[in-house]
Order: structure tokens, then C-alpha cells, then sequence
């Protein structure tokens, strides 16, 4: 067996305080999540202004990433590339740009989950929030 490093909650709201500094700096109305190693969620904000179903999509998209080991923008090729037969994967419903995974020492071990503006700017949020760990 071995030690491995896990989000507290500590980690997730300094990761969301600065997606929502990324966010409110560029005048972007979006819903963040912070997930844990099994995608539950640890912290989420709805910013005023922000469509109700980017929250579930949020949520979604930080699940895929963590699940998959890897950004959910992957997922999003995957499909556009032709290969449709993946959006039958039943856990992985947020096949989207935005959900971007947080790893320390080689384990995943959360993600962010964004959505609200264009995809690439949502990954920008996630990643703004990653950075505040300074890991």
C-alpha cells in the first residue's frame, strides 16, 4: 500500500475562490465545481447571471475528467472525430471542453468542472483555479 495526497476542503474552496476571480475579471457568468478523486462534489458557485443548466453540466464535465484521467475536451474529439459509438460510456456525461483534472505526485485526485461561456474560456477558468494549489 501506499500514502496518496486527497483534496480537503480547504483545497477546493481556494481553487474556487480563484476560478471565480478568473471569471468575475473577464466578465464571465459560469458555474464551477470542484470535484474529489471519485467525483463527488467538494465546492460549487452558480454566478449570478449564469444559465440553470450549466450547473448540472459543470458538475458533469469535472466528473468526466477526474473519472477519465484526463481533460474532458478528449472526450468532446473522441466524438467529433467520428467516433459516436463513445457517447454510450453511461459515466461519462460531460463530453465537453471545461472539465480539466488536478494531479499531484502522478494521481488524479480532483477536477474542475466549468460551464457558461465558450469551451475554451471554461477550461481557462478550471485551470486559473488548478494554479491557486501551487502544486
Amino acid at each position: 500500500m501506499r500514502t496518496r495526497t486527497v483534496l480537503e476542503r480547504h483545497d477546493a474552496q481556494t481553487m474556487l475562490e480563484a476560478a471565480v476571480n478568473e471569471a468575475v475579471n473577464n466578465k464571465w457568468a459560469v458555474s464551477i465545481a470542484v470535484v474529489d478523486e471519485g467525483g463527488h462534489l467538494l465546492a460549487f458557485t452558480r454566478l449570478d447571471g449564469c444559465p440553470a443548466v450549466s450547473a448540472t453540466i459543470a458538475v458533469e464535465k469535472a466528473r468526466t475528467s477526474v473519472l477519465g484521467r484526463r481533460e474532458s475536451k478528449v472526450y468532446e474529439d473522441i466524438v467529433n472525430n467520428g467516433r459516436t459509438a463513445f457517447l454510450s460510456v453511461v459515466p461519462l456525461q460531460g463530453m465537453l471542453e471545461g472539465g480539466v483534472p488536478i494531479f499531484v505526485n502522478g494521481d488524479c485526485v480532483g477536477a474542475v468542472g466549468v460551464s457558461g461561456v465558450k469551451s475554451v474560456e471554461d477550461a481557462q477558468i478550471a485551470r486559473a483555479g488548478i494554479a491557486a494549489l501551487k502544486i
